[in-house]
């Protein structure tokens, strides 16, 4: 993304970095326990067992391990036992694991974190005569509900941002492979479910910044993910789930902890049961969709929801693959929940079920791409970037179309996704900042209302300001970017007057 852009964006950036702050705070928290202990030679060729008692409540175990004597070829391999059986085995290669129900680090198995007593289990393949190796391992709990990044080695995939520093990040929200209804062609030239790696090495090729894979119902992924991101280290892999019910299907990002999805069932009598689940997990969920019709070819597709409370409902998908115009785009369910009253972050997301797409195929990865302005490339800043509405979609998921929309009143500035108590009388100065639109064309969508912005865009970097006269009621004012034969290319989100 631009720098010219990035600095246009200079207030929202110190919002966003102000969190990204404190996210890195919540990951230097202290560990749960300390083990220490000494290894001489009396424990060469021989392993050791260093119990710890897990708590009730602890959904995840993450373990950082150093020894001292090094230099001197000291070799001290590392394992993990539960309370009832074998857990892993990283010998002398990793230095740090995490193990949940849902996901582990490589050399370790995902399953139960049952209380009792485990063991860390040392392998001591070398120590010379007269030597005394230290070693300390420092053990987190992660525990039911706890926020992504509250465990120096929690449910991220990778501790720490993929890349610092705020700016725009470009992403696709919602994608399928092997671990739900994602196909591709084999080698062969059949129809296989199609392998994890496949999407993120096209999401990858695309670009992206951030990935988010959402299989139906299931977190079996999320352990394909953690061994995955090391590799795909330029890009950030957010662990989510497409919770897909027969009144509609929603994505959930932020958690790796299950979610029941059985709406309508003794389990989950309401959407009220199923958002307090998500927000007791501090998640963030997105109504995929909308638009589609429901019935016997795709049940739930469309949203049927019987009383859903949108003042809970963080985010909507307002672009599903290439429906971005037209009777399946989910723009005016969206707009109407803004028109109610409500404050409802738009995202895009290509749906993508086959990695094999060409680019430009409507639905491949990345068509559309959500773009995000975050403190960093990590799972909480981009997800706290979504919940505040500072995105826009790239309805075609190219490399470099953007906006930026900003309003100011008084000492008052907004971004999209912000909002300003604007008095009766008082003036707002808008201003668009438009790239690598040239030929488009720029509309104010007021409330819903269209209002045609000049002449088409002519230049890779343009800058458009009006100025409107509040008359002290509630509004929202977005942008929308269209090529000359109308379709929809960029999305913006509003920023929000007296609500």
């Amino acid at each position: 993304m631009s720098t010219r852009l990035s600095r246009v964006v200079a207030g929202i950036g110190m919002i966003v970095i102000a969190m990204g702050w404190m996210m890195a705070g919540a990951q230097e928290r202290r560990p749960d326990l300390e083990l220490k202990g000494t290894i001489t030679e009396a424990n060469r060729e021989t392993y050791v067992e260093v119990p710890f008692t897990v708590p009730a409540g602890v959904v995840r175990i993450s373990v950082d391990f150093s020894y001292t004597e090094r230099e001197k070829k000291t070799a001290i391999d590392l394992g993990l036992l539960d309370s009832e059986r074998f857990r892993g085995w990283s010998g002398g290669n990793k230095s740090a694991f995490t193990v949940s129900e849902t996901d582990a680090t490589p050399s370790y198995l995902p399953g139960p974190i049952k209380p009792g007593v485990w063991k860390l289990l040392l392998g001591v393949p070398n120590i010379a005569s007269g030597v005394q190796s230290h070693y300390i391992a420092k053990v987190y709990f992660g525990r039911a509900g706890e926020r992504i990044g509250d465990s120096t080695l929690g449910a991220a995939a990778v501790p720490g941002p993929v890349r610092e520093g705020a700016g725009w990040f470009r992403g696709d929200l919602h994608m399928h492979d092997a671990h739900s209804d994602g196909s591709c062609t084999s080698e062969s030239g059949k129809k296989v479910p199609c392998p994890l790696y496949k999407t993120v090495e096209a999401a990858a090729a695309r670009g992206l910044d951030f990935i988010a894979i959402t299989d139906h119902n299931t977190m079996s992924h999320f352990d394909a993910m953690r061994e995955l991101a090391p590799y795909f280290d330029k890009m950030l892999l957010i662990p989510g789930r497409e919770i897909t019910t027969f009144d509609g299907h929603a994505n959930v990002f932020g958690t790796t902890e299950f979610i029941d999805f059985r709406l309508t069932s003794k389990y989950v009598p309401t959407f009220n049961n199923l958002l307090n689940e998500v927000e007791k997990k501090h998640a963030l969920l997105s109504i995929n969709h909308p638009g589609l019709p429901t019935g016997a070819a795709c049940m739930g597709c469309g949203w049927s929801v019987k009383d859903t409370d949108f003042s809970r409902v963080h985010v909507i998908e307002a672009i599903n693959g290439g429906n971005a115009d037209g009777p399946l785009s989910g723009v005016p369910f969206w707009q109407q929940r803004l028109n109610d009253g409500f404050r409802i972050t738009a995202v895009g997301g290509s749906d993508n079920h086959n990695a094999s797409y060409a680019p430009k195929h409507a639905s491949a990865v990345g068509w559309p791409t959500t773009v995000v302005y975050a403190a960093n490339l990590s799972e909480m800043a981009v997800l706290a970037g979504i919940r505040a509405g500072h995105v826009f979609v790239d309805a075609e998921g190219t490399r470099d179309r953007a906006i930026d929309f900003t309003a100011a009143s008084g000492t008052q500035k907004a971004a999209m996704g912000d909002e300003m108590k604007v008095p009766e009388g008082a003036k707002v100065h808008f201003v668009l900042t438009i790239m690598n639109l040239a030929g488009a064309h720029a509309e104010e969508v007021r409330d819903g209302v269209v209002k045609p912005l000049g002449d088409a865009v002519n230049d890779t970097h343009e800058v458009r300001e009006f100025d409107e006269v509040s008359d002290g009621k509630r509004h929202w004012v977005r942008i929308n970017l269209r090529a000359a034969d109308g379709k929809l290319l960029v999305l913006g989100n509003p920023v929000y007057l007296n609500f």
